[in-house]
């Protein structure tokens, strides 16, 4: 049995449930309105922020899509299988005579796609405001690496939450490991790189500095919001951290191996 259409099925019992009732307006107030304030010609940004194209509003904006985005995969993966396991639901699943490893692809698949068809359906709208605040739309290479690196750090998150849903021993551990884990990489990422830092005698008073901007680009290759930002950064030509593609390629497929084999050796495993 192949995984896809089994992954459809659970991407729109997702797409239908009543957690989408929040999920889709934090998504709409993060993305949409993003894009048409920092596309305003006029608007009063910070002097290291310069907009001059329409990537540049789309680079800008992702600091919005990471909140809004990533938090919209955990609320929607957070009971992926722990709901299942506390009603025995997942022992008949399992049951079933379908390999562990494709039900967990489907799940995956499922999940993944449930929270990135909403986010890709409001890039496009934002494009179509950014072409009308700014005239200008983004190279196909930009729009392709802008979609690659958000499609990427949505699969990261979905596999993450439910590897902690097939360990949690309730939903509320299962959405408390989750948060946790999006807490620690969305807000407390930069107080974690500041420590080592300090630790490393890099100072810390001031953060532009070349040696703490070196150490910056090497803990964010340990992030999935930091991965995300340097796919992102590789078009402009403006943004140079000192990080090789090569390392920031390499980041970027351990992130979409290691998580994923995880939860798949985890569902071949787990005892319902």
């Amino acid at each position: 049995m192949n995984a896809i259409p089994l992954g459809l099925h659970i991407m729109k019992e997702r797409l239908t449930a009543g957690r989408m009732m929040v999920i889709w307006p934090l998504l709409a107030m993060f993305i949409l309105f993003s894009s048409w304030g920092l596309s305003d010609p006029k608007v009063n940004l910070p002097s290291s922020i310069v907009i001059d194209s329409a990537y540049d509003v789309m680079f800008v904006s992702t600091a919005f899509i990471i909140f809004s985005a990533t938090l919209g995969a955990v609320l929607i993966s957070f009971d992926g299988v722990s709901r299942d396991r506390l009603s025995g639901v997942l022992e008949i699943k399992l049951s079933q005579p379908i390999k562990r490893s494709i039900y967990a692809k489907a799940l995956l698949f499922g999940h993944w796609s449930a929270i990135f068809l909403p986010v890709m359906i409001l890039n496009l709208i934002s494009l179509l405001i950014i072409w009308y605040r700014l005239d200008d739309l983004p190279s196909i290479e930009e729009f392709f690496i802008y979609t690659l690196g958000t499609g990427l750090l949505l699969l990261w998150y979905t596999s993450i939450q439910l590897l902690a849903s097939s360990w949690a021993k309730d939903l509320g551990s299962s959405i408390a490991i989750g948060l946790g884990l999006w807490m620690v990489f969305t807000l407390l990422w930069l107080v974690l790189t500041t420590v080592v830092a300090g630790i490393s005698g890099v100072g810390v008073d001031d953060l532009n500095s070349t040696d703490y901007i070196r150490i910056d680009a090497i803990m964010d290759l340990f992030s999935p919001n930091g991965v995300y930002h340097h796919l992102l950064e590789m078009p402009l030509d403006d943004v140079n951290r000192g990080m090789h593609p090569a390392y920031i390629s390499l980041a970027a497929i351990l992130w979409s191996i290691i998580p994923v084999y995880l939860f798949t050796n985890r569902i071949e495993r787990i005892y319902p």
